[in-house]
């Protein structure tokens, strides 16, 4: 069920508002800005009806404030008010409101309104949801891994929590190609994707093919001991797959993970420690690959081997 919030500090009109639209949808109130914004923040809401009159931040302000928020700012706002003249119309809709519902408004009108603006929500949400998956590994590609780490990162500091960013690479990529082909290439990344994926779709993970045999992962909220081993699993299941490589290389096919926990601070760079990642990633490879090294934030590294 698609999920509404309702921003008005008339808990009457709120009220009215939520009664019309609850058979159909999940529906939350609020009765000011400032609880608006964290509730907005803290869920994920198909569509957001909002008043412009109300006392401190009134609704413009607060519209302005929703659309600052890379998070937030592609999720529809109709604004609801007695201001029934063009120029206020305008602003609103300038300021990126979707839709304008004046008072008095009757049930109808506003059911109405709200089923196309959800259903366009949903539509974009599905070719967004499309445009965001890499085609020949089924996982969440580049484009949508950007997105994610991050609203990952902005959470990790919001909370107070720790967050693991961890780089993978399939070794020796390019003789296998060589020796193989392209298409056996293709189902090995495949492969690799599937296995890796499995292991990370908790709710605090993230996995993303990064690009070419590259991958990257995301955890919210463990230790870094405890998410070095669990990465060490993900390296042993990829090499229990025993995919043949080329004899002069490696007998199975097998990966090199690099890796790092830190608690972000809200002026600390994500890009900063997404290459320290990496880092840790060319020291897999350089103590012989098939292997995990990770790291903290005071750099102190375990290696697997």
């Amino acid at each position: 069920m698609e999920k509404i919030l309702i921003i008005d500090d008339s808990p009457v009109q709120a009220n009215f508002l939520s009664s019309i639209l609850a058979g159909d949808y999940e529906v939350t109130v609020v009765n000011s800005a400032g609880e608006g914004l964290d509730q907005a923040k803290a869920e994920e809401y198909s569509l957001i009806l909002l008043d412009v009159i109300m006392p401190g931040i009134d609704g413009f302000q607060l519209l302005k404030m929703l659309q600052e928020e890379v998070i937030l700012r592609h999720t529809p706002v109709i604004l609801i008010t007695s201001l029934n003249d063009i120029q206020h119309e305008e602003q609103g809709l300038t300021l990126g409101a979707v839709d304008y519902i004046t008072k008095p408004f009757h049930p109808a009108i506003v059911r109405a309104r709200v089923h196309t603006h959800i259903n366009l929500y949903r539509y974009r949400t599905q070719i967004e949801r499309e445009a965001t998956v890499d085609q020949l590994t089924g996982v969440p590609n580049r484009r949508r891994y950007d997105a994610v780490s991050r609203k990952r990162w902005q959470d990790a500091v919001r909370l107070g929590a720790s967050i693991s960013i961890c780089m993978f690479d399939i070794d020796k990529f390019k003789v296998y190609n060589d020796t193989f082909g392209h298409p056996a290439g293709d189902k090995v990344i495949k492969a690799v994707a599937e296995t890796a994926s499995a292991k990370l779709r908790r709710g605090t993970d993230f996995f993303a093919r990064y690009g070419g045999e590259e991958f990257v992962g995301l955890i919210l909220g463990g230790s870094a001991e405890n998410d070095f081993a669990h990465l060490q699993t993900v390296r042993q299941a990829v090499e229990g797959l025993q995919i043949p490589h080329n004899p002069e290389v490696s007998q199975w096919v097998t990966i090199s993970i690099g890796g790092i926990t830190v608690h972000p601070k809200a002026d600390s760079s994500y890009d900063t420690y997404l290459k320290m990642a990496d880092a840790m990633l060319y020291d897999a490879k350089r103590f012989g690959r098939n292997q995990v090294v990770w790291s903290n934030e005071k750099m102190e590294q375990w290696k697997e081997k």
